[in-house]
């Protein structure tokens, strides 16, 4: 770990902390991802070592943040490709983004998730917070500590409490331990009505409140529509009043025809009728006036501060600032690296 030197703390993910650093030899500036370990003797978090394994079956492609090193050395640290910040500085923006701005930003989102699910990874935790963005404009997906590799027979497991609650597929609030890749493609829709809306599309208080909120504007689900929906280990538990669908565009006045039906195919209560990433990137929605901004056409945010208009070539506008402390002391500061309870 000494061939590091760290220039500065960015923030705190669901399994760690998050440093800047430099490479001491080649001058390389990395991000450092220090995974938090409850207690020595329990090892790697399983979070981790996924994270590890999902990133080695989808090493270089130019839409997943990339994993440089796994550094020796204190703790646990994962060394990742610098990026200036999260795709969360679209709500932040003094101005609404153009149509054109949205389509590029999910046509690089679709691309990732598309090379994701074609090397069968599922990544379990897509949300703005976790779609990372360069000094040149390039959107990223990162954070794969949920991720899993799919098991195309279905014969698998898994844990229901994935995925970040706003974006949480409606068979994961049912319970549901069997699922696949449309996990990922729901929540796509949801980061779809985000980009297009400014806001949050079912900004839910708890997994009830966050039901209500999809039936709100999908309308109560019917096994008639969703005939798997009567297997769910949930479904009989929870009852809600009948409520009819609202259109979308009702929900999205402002959205184009074909962004309203991009959403809604992404937007279905059955998993398996939504829109596959590989086809949606076929969707009129990017062949339609405007076309999808070049990456140099979308804001690029900066550390600190707001945003700059253009992305623009060469080192970005982030202010490096040295801790005059050794890094193996600092990662291994008990008052710095404290247990991190995950958001919900």
């Amino acid at each position: 770990m000494d061939q590091y030197c760290i220039l500065g703390r960015i923030g705190e993910g669901a399994h760690g902390i998050v440093f800047k650093a430099k490479h001491i030899e080649t001058g390389e500036i990395v991000a450092l991802k220090k995974v938090a370990l409850r207690r020595l003797e329990d090892g790697i978090p399983n979070q981790a070592l996924r994270e590890i394994k999902a990133l080695q079956e989808i090493e270089d492609n130019q839409y997943v943040v990339q994993l440089k090193a796994v550094p020796h050395g204190a703790g646990f640290v994962l060394a990742f490709e610098f990026m200036l910040s999260d795709a969360e500085v679209v709500r932040h923006t003094q101005r609404a983004l153009a149509q054109a701005q949205v389509k590029s930003y999910l046509q690089m989102l679709l691309k990732g998730v598309s090379f994701c699910h074609a090397n069968n990874i599922v990544h379990r935790d897509l949300k703005p917070a976790n779609l990372l963005i360069s000094a040149s404009g390039q959107l990223k997906i990162a954070d794969f500590g949920l991720a899993r590799v799919f098991s195309p027979d279905g014969s698998r497991l898994y844990t229901h409490q994935v995925a970040t609650r706003w974006y949480r597929a409606p068979e994961l609030l049912y319970g549901a331990r069997q699922y696949d890749q449309g996990v990922d493609l729901w929540a796509v829709g949801c980061i779809l009505g985000e980009l297009l809306n400014g806001s949050p599309l079912f900004p839910g208080e708890n997994d009830i409140e966050q039901l209500c909120c999809v039936l709100r504007i999908l309308g109560t689900p019917s096994p008639q529509i969703w005939p798997e929906i009567t297997e769910l280990p949930d479904y009989n538990k929870i009852s809600f009043e009948e409520q009819a669908p609202v259109p979308l565009g009702e929900v999205l006045p402002d959205a184009s025809p074909q962004a309203l039906d991009l959403l809604g195919q992404f937007l279905l209560y059955p998993p398996r009728q939504r829109i596959a990433a590989s086809q949606a990137l076929l969707h009129q929605y990017f062949f339609t006036a405007p076309l999808p901004a070049h990456p140099s056409e979308l804001p690029i945010p900066q550390r600190p501060g707001g945003l700059a208009p253009k992305a623009h070539p060469g080192p970005s506008n982030v202010h490096d600032f040295h801790v005059d402390q050794p890094l193996e002391e600092l990662l291994l500061n008990p008052e710095l690296i404290r247990p991190f309870i995950p958001e919900s």
